[in-house]
């Protein structure tokens, strides 16, 4: 049972940082359920807003729905009663409604909509699909603006009237004049989260276009970090931005864009670095290279955040905004 109504939801996810857990796997690259409590356990002992379970981060690409399903409700069971746990649903639409309901009935809080999969959608097409899995559960649903998914301001709207428990837009592909028209036509009725790989590079001027937070899958292995660059965007402290920027995430992409599908791979790489090994990546993703492995590890050294030994500012870090 959901322990917040989808608009308690949205108003609580708004307000702090978020994040997608990896799903650990063992050699095998079967679901490393131990590995994966252990790994909830450090990512809810920060101050995060809401974890999402399964999501990209998590490779729910690669998961089956069964394999989702037992996902969610292993995050519900091991830190549901700190942080919201919200569940994934993806693929066509038939999958997508038997995710949503598998969410509920695992006790998750909110479900993200991934795009459809492998076909092109109009704006008719896209609102019959979110409108299935609104339908199909009472859990709060955010859409995910990317890939062949691509929501007008007026379709946000009309899903917005038909559905109470449609209450986000996340998006992924930073274009200003429709997310301009999406906020414009929309205001507070949802909740708008910056959803861009990687996130913290976009979050400062998104915060301008009513974007309040966004999904950081670095603070799957530096949280502090995380945690710290987030009340730097939300204080508008352009310098501290910027500082950090330069002194780890600008560096930590070049490591990521030398080879394709590195975004979830970096992840799992930056969490063997720091001593917290979760496993492989399942195919068609690939590992990163012992050479870019030990160049991100030497990196978290030299930027100063590896978890427990972070400078003193980050340390001070909170999901709270000083101000608004």
């Amino acid at each position: 049972m959901a322990r917040f109504t989808p608009p308690e939801l949205a108003d609580t996810l708004k307000e702090g940082l978020l994040s997608f857990p990896v799903t650990p796997f063992d050699a095998a690259f079967t679901v490393d359920e131990t590995a994966y409590r252990t790994h909830l356990a450090w990512q809810a002992s920060f101050p995060v807003a809401g974890l999402f379970a399964a999501g990209g981060t998590g490779e729910g690409f690669s998961l089956s729905p069964a394999e989702s399903a037992r996902v969610t409700r292993v995050a519900v069971e091991e830190v549901g009663d700190r942080v919201p746990v919200l569940a994934s649903a993806a693929g066509p639409t038939v999958q997508a409604v038997q995710n949503a309901r598998d969410a509920e009935e695992a006790g998750a809080e909110g479900l993200l909509l991934l795009p459809p999969y492998l076909t092109e959608c109009d704006q008719e097409g896209l609102a019959g699909h979110v409108s299935a899995v609104c339908d199909a559960t009472r859990l709060g649903v955010i859409v995910y603006n990317r890939g062949n998914a691509l929501y007008s301001a007026e379709t946000v709207a009309r899903l917005a009237q038909r559905h109470p428990n449609f209450i986000g837009f996340k998006d992924a592909i930073g274009d200003i004049e429709q997310l301009t028209r999406v906020y414009t036509r929309n205001g507070d009725r949802i909740f708008y989260l910056g959803g861009l790989p990687t996130a913290e590079v976009y979050a400062l001027p998104l915060l301008q276009l009513g974007m309040s937070t966004y999904s950081s899958a670095m603070y799957n292995f530096v949280p502090e970090f995380a945690l710290s660059f987030y009340r730097d965007v939300r204080n508008q402290d352009r310098a501290a931005v910027t500082e950090k920027l330069d002194r780890f995430v600008l560096p930590y992409l070049e490591i990521r864009n030398r080879t394709k599908g590195y975004g979830v791979s970096i992840i799992k790489g930056g969490l063997k670095a720091v001593g917290r090994d979760v496993g492989p990546v399942r195919t068609p993703l690939q590992d990163l290279t012992e050479r870019d492995l030990a160049d991100l590890s030497a990196l978290i050294d030299t930027a100063g955040i590896r978890p427990g030994a972070t400078a003193p500012a980050d340390r001070a870090a909170s999901s709270v905004p000083q101000t608004a």
